[in-house]
């Protein structure tokens, strides 16, 4: 039993217990693939309206800021992120993201996990990229250029080399050393001293930067290509490409502003926006031609780490692994 304030003793249940599970449990239990298959059975969720996710909200403190991204999905379950976004991290050697997920039990309310969430944020969001790869790119896609070299341009080198048969991986970042410690990690990956010529004849570009203004210039975005833009702040350069077809997990990346919704999409019309759970419902194209310039813009979604951490959790539990705490 519980003392209150009040002083009043309020009854638990003795089999009330929550499990932690730290960084390196879920870095184990959780494989790129089934990230990916649970994303489109949660987007695909959302988009018809079997889903209950709030705007994410933040605090903002002088170095960065903490959101908090609630959300329940029928059939996968019900939970809470907290996470940390301080971009000046990567000079102290700490990721720029931080999170821990919560989850909960849907009938009752009742907290049945802890996890660490740094490690499912960045594998939901390459994860989605990942999907967003499969029902936009050309059918013949083989060369992915990956602008950034941190913990996303890492978990998207890994992710979207699952679901491509690529023939050649170009990385490209303002630090040469971090691009081709990058690109060792792939036996298909090569760091590029030029940014233009990493980008040029690519048919994936994947966007994994801090980046405040554009690195990538308009004018190399190219028909036929598909373009992945993860960054937190103003990644793309939209100016003269009135013929792109943007995508995103909801279309309130349009409607609201950051920390909820994207920088680069201030302004357009909602309607101009396609959810990529529409595209996996059948109800909205996807890639109509060869030659389409099809953008993916994520703005992160609850759902995602809702679907992930789900599949962490029933992992721990049937492998027996992760800490019980009695609350």
């Amino acid at each position: 039993m519980n003392l209150t304030p009040e002083g009043v003793m309020v009854e638990r249940s003795a089999a009330a217990r929550l499990l932690v599970l730290s960084a390196e449990e879920v870095s184990h239990l959780l494989s790129p693939l089934p990230v990916v298959s649970a994303l489109e059975q949660a987007l695909a969720a959302y988009s018809d309206g079997k889903a209950s996710v709030p705007p994410r909200t933040a605090a903002f403190s002088a170095d960065g800021l903490l959101g908090a991204m609630p959300a329940f999905v029928e059939g996968v379950g019900l939970g809470m992120k907290a996470v940390s976004l301080f971009s000046g991290n990567h000079d102290r050697g700490l990721p720029s993201h931080q999170a821990l997920i919560l989850l909960f039990d849907e009938p009752t309310g009742a907290p049945l996990s802890l996890l660490d969430g740094t490690h499912i944020t960045a594998m939901r969001t390459a994860g989605a990229s990942a999907l967003s790869v499969k029902l936009l790119a050309r059918s013949d896609a083989a060369v992915l250029t990956i602008v950034g070299t941190g913990v996303q341009a890492g978990s998207h080198l890994l992710l979207l080399s699952e679901v491509c048969r690529l023939a050649e991986i170009r990385i490209w970042g303002r630090d040469p050393a971090a691009a081709a410690n990058l690109a060792a990690r792939h036996p298909k990956a090569v760091a590029h001293a030029r940014l233009e010529e990493a980008v040029a004849g690519s048919d994936i570009l994947a966007l994994c930067t801090h980046a405040s203004t554009p690195p990538v210039p308009a004018d190399l975005l190219q028909p036929g290509m598909h373009v992945v833009s993860v960054g937190s702040e103003r990644e793309l350069d939209l100016a003269g490409l009135d013929e792109a077809r943007l995508f995103v997990e909801w279309r309130g990346a349009a409607e609201h502003e950051p920390p909820a919704g994207a920088a680069e999409l201030q302004g357009l019309s909602p309607a101009s926006v396609t959810e990529l759970g529409e595209v996996l419902l059948g109800r909205k194209p996807g890639r109509q031609t060869e030659d389409d310039l099809t953008i993916y813009k994520s703005t992160g979604l609850a759902v995602e780490d809702l679907a992930a951490a789900r599949l962490v959790y029933d992992a721990a539990v049937s492998m027996g692994l992760g800490t019980w705490v009695k609350l």
